[in-house]
């Protein structure tokens, strides 16, 4: 079954199925997008538990994570560290060519990406990856290019969600499910 009705559609599943590699903006899509800052400068950022778990099951399953963000963050390098995520772009809005040079770098093809982002500097990669992927609180003119948009906002589990519909649709939701009810091992 199906845990989003809307990931029914054949070609969805069908390039669901093929990813290896889900790459992720991080402001506006891990995060609400909104930037906070302590009085001393320094940068505060809110990421959601659930978006980190579905990350830890992906990475289980041997799909690929990294993220791939305009801005540099001390805090995007913890949060990378704490989920083991190696793959880790900062400080670049040439978004296409970080896609391109970490597809080589792992072998895979561009139909075995999916690319979520929220923004002018993720048109490119969502239309190019083999599953472009949006969240609602995207502008529409980004929305209408993905494959895919999510029913959770950026910050509020729209990772998650990406998450735990790419382990169904690739068939390992129902071991994930039995690792949780049976014993973690």
């Amino acid at each position: 079954m199906v845990l989003d009705p809307r990931l029914n559609h054949p070609r969805l599943v069908e390039c669901a199925r093929r990813v290896r590699l889900l790459a992720l903006d991080v402001d506006g899509v891990m995060t609400d997008g909104r930037l906070h800052f302590q009085s001393d400068g320094q940068e505060i950022k809110s990421f959601h538990t659930q978006d980190g778990q579905g990350i830890k099951l992906l990475r289980q399953a041997g799909i690929e994570i990294a993220l791939i963000t305009g801005r540099t963050s001390s805090m995007v390098s913890r949060r990378a560290a704490a989920l083991g995520i190696e793959h880790v772009y900062q400080g670049n809005d040439a978004k296409l060519d970080l896609l391109r040079q970490l597809l080589d770098k792992l072998g895979l093809s561009w139909e075995q990406a999916a690319y979520c982002g929220d923004d002018l500097p993720d048109l490119a990669p969502i239309q190019r990856a083999g599953l472009g992927i949006s969240v609602p609180n995207a502008p529409d003119y980004i929305r209408r290019h993905a494959d895919w948009v999510t029913a959770r906002s950026g910050g509020h589990g729209a990772v998650r969600e990406i998450c735990d519909g790419l382990l169904e649709l690739q068939g390992h939701w129902a071991s994930v499910l039995d690792t949780y009810l049976h014993g973690q091992g």
